[in-house]
């Protein structure tokens, strides 16, 4: 399967990517641009999950003339800086260690291991440079059955980093769909639901207002009320006329 995409031919977006597979690295897009473009959505940020070092992906960037900044390099990203686009270049990794915000990593060649560490299976799709579609925890299915899942056990995703909760809530308003209970995922979320006073106010925001952006946000501030963690997003509200 693959998949066709304007940001896919950019010429930026096929610069950055020529420069580490020509190094003999393996590079794959990731993430939302993947998924967005499966679902015929536009993609605006471009995620790219790569073999080589964080320290090798700057020198590689730095020699192409490129701009490349060390924006979370002790977790293996890079953002490169192509025709003023803007491209995440992470190292294929694993977390070995995490505290519900931040994780301590191990560098890794395995593309299972790092879509194993992601959040839910829709966001662990990768396509090569041509568009060629690797799906290694079927996130394709669960993208075509609209269902939003975590990869693994929702309790250890979740407590890898307590934002997921708010995510899964807006995953669930973008992509969703109505008809699940998610009985699992909501007592999972009820039960780990003080994870969230860990998080900073403009996280938690940014996290909101992208749900309530969202067309159909209804049903999951309907189930936020029901994992009852309503009291720590907001100061005071009325449920029904929100």
């Amino acid at each position: 399967m693959k998949i066709s995409a304007d940001w896919l031919n950019k010429p930026s977006t096929r610069l950055v990517m020529e420069r580490l597979v020509s190094r003999g690295y393996q590079a794959y897009f990731v993430g939302g641009c993947v998924r967005n473009t499966l679902l015929n959505i536009e993609a605006t940020d471009i995620d790219i999950a790569t073999s080589a070092h964080p320290k090798k992906v700057l020198e590689i960037m730095e020699n192409a003339g490129l701009k490349a900044l060390p924006t979370g390099i002790e977790h293996g990203t890079v953002t490169v800086v192509a025709n003023k686009k803007n491209y995440e270049v992470t190292t294929l990794r694993e977390d070995i260690e995490t505290d519900g915000r931040r994780a301590k990593v191990k560098f890794s060649k395995s593309i299972l291991e790092d879509a194993k560490r992601r959040d839910f299976s829709i966001n662990a799709i990768y396509s090569e440079q041509d568009g060629t579609i690797l799906d290694p925890l079927d996130g394709i299915a669960d993208i075509a059955k609209k269902r939003i899942k975590f990869i693994g056990d929702p309790h250890a995703r979740i407590k890898e980093d307590y934002l997921r909760i708010l995510r899964f809530f807006r995953f669930l308003a973008l992509f969703g769909r109505e008809n699940e209970t998610h009985e699992i995922e909501i007592a999972t979320i009820n039960d780990l639901r003080d994870g969230l006073d860990t998080i900073s106010a403009e996280r938690k925001s940014d996290e909101i207002l992208k749900l309530f952006a969202a067309p159909n946000p209804q049903y999951s501030i309907f189930l936020m009320e029901t994992a009852d963690i309503s009291s720590k997003i907001f100061d005071a509200y009325d449920y029904k006329s929100l």
